[in-house]
């Protein structure tokens, strides 16, 4: 914390405040405003949160103006392109990039916690199978407490690091349950043989009745897209993994509270939406007409993937994220007419003066919706996907909150409801 202040001064009562100013290693100043409540009477409004820190963090920057992200101080870009996912994790988690010898162990410690308890599955094929995949998700990940219950003093830095291992380890295998019990298909299990997007690729995709070869390139581009979604700092998923940690809930019940706010379709469920967008737009002579659409604020027509909560430049994973897609389309020797509908809709986006001027520039929804779509995965597991990768940022900041507990998250509100009246017994109404 710095030396400095900001004075401000109650124009009602003259009195006047001294709040702090707080700077980290990067970004904006923040005002301490603790005092205020208790000093001038006041406390501050901030719907959203847009402008409110909630925390100390280490772990993840994000300049929105400038479009950077990094991890642990680490650019994105360096991460995508030398990285692998499981390393990033290890960063995350511990805060520096491991050694060889580190990163084995670390690899080994994921491999053999991957299988889940049998009466998982059994819980699993409970659920109705039409279930969306994120409600079952939701509801597995939270029971794990009840599988797990060993080690679970939260006050023991070693028990919080096997819960978060474990649950790196075993969202994979609890993701291609979710999917193969929709399907309709036997349990596939782990196969320690097999890396982290390898494993998860074959539990997905593999029947009993023929050899499932794992593709090297859906492998890699897994990695890619997991290392990307990993963090993202204080998101509304995120937010609420710390919000039920303070409480003292156990990890599991956190991060599956985490798993309900990314379902939402303005969070993980984004990359859903823009294939549906561009399912309705359906051919590129039809762009120009949606553009005007989404400039007319009367059009409840909105375009997907465009524009985003923190990023006024374009978002820096958008770009690796975009150059992937064409990879992957060419590699597997396939052309998607969605493909050819995206890039014609970013092209006259980005040449637009109405979105030039709202800095609504495409976000990693915009193409990850159309990598998933050319490796296989159903829309319904999209954000599933986004799940398997964000808990380990999701655990990373839990571990985080965890060595330096913060009181309960308790915000105030701004009450506008009736004032005190007299109950009014239910013959005289």
């Amino acid at each position: 914390m710095s030396e400095q202040c900001v004075i401000i001064t109650d124009e009602n009562s003259g009195n006047t405040l001294e709040l702090p100013v707080i700077s980290g290693t990067e970004g904006e100043p923040t005002l301490s405003i603790k005092a205020l409540p208790s000093t001038l009477g006041y406390f501050t409004y901030d719907p959203g949160f847009t402008a409110t820190a909630s925390c100390t963090s280490k772990i993840t920057y994000i300049d929105g103006g400038k479009g950077i992200l990094r991890y642990r101080g680490y650019p994105i870009e360096q991460l995508a392109e030398k990285s692998t996912f499981l390393e990033v994790a290890y960063l995350l988690l511990s805060g520096e990039l491991p050694t060889s010898s580190e990163l084995a162990d670390f690899q080994d410690d994921i491999t053999h916690h991957t299988m889940v308890h049998e009466k998982l599955n059994t819980f699993i094929s409970g659920f109705h199978y039409d279930a969306h995949p994120m409600a079952m998700m939701a509801g597995v990940v939270g029971s794990l407490s009840a599988f797990y219950h060993d080690k679970m003093d939260m006050s023991d830095p070693e028990h919080r690091m096997l819960a978060a291992k474990r649950m790196i380890a075993k969202m994979p295998t609890i993701a291609a349950a979710c999917y193969r019990h929709h399907m309709g298909w036997p349990a596939a299990y782990p196969k320690n043989s097999l890396n982290y997007t390898e494993s998860f690729l074959d539990m997905m995709f593999s029947v009993p009745t023929e050899k499932y070869e794992v593709s090297t390139v859906a492998a890699r581009v897994f990695d890619l897209l997991f290392i990307l979604h990993a963090d993202h700092e204080q998101n509304a998923s995120t937010s609420t993994v710390r919000l039920v940690g303070s409480t003292g809930a156990n990890p599991y019940a956190s991060v599956a509270a985490g798993i309900s706010a990314l379902w939402g379709p303005a969070h993980g469920g984004a990359n859903e939406a823009v294939l549906t967008m561009l399912h309705e737009i359906g051919d590129v002579s039809r762009v120009g007409k949606y553009i005007e659409k989404a400039k007319d604020k009367d059009d409840p027509f909105r375009l997907m993937g465009f524009g985003h909560r923190v990023y006024k430049n374009y978002d820096p994973r958008a770009s690796i994220i975009r150059k992937a897609a064409y990879e992957v389309l060419e590699e597997l020797g396939t052309t998607d007419p969605l493909m050819d509908l995206a890039m014609e809709l970013e092209r006259i986006a980005l040449e637009d003066e109405y979105f030039i001027t709202k800095k609504l520039y495409p976000n990693v929804d915009f193409y990850s919706g159309i990598i998933y779509k050319a490796l296989g995965i159903p829309v319904s597991m999209f954000t599933v996907m986004f799940a398997i990768a964000r808990t380990v940022g999701w655990v990373s900041q839990w571990l985080e909150q965890e060595e330096t507990p913060t009181p309960i998250g308790r915000p105030r509100q701004v009450y506008a409801g009736a004032t005190e009246r007299d109950y009014v017994p239910l013959e005289s109404r």
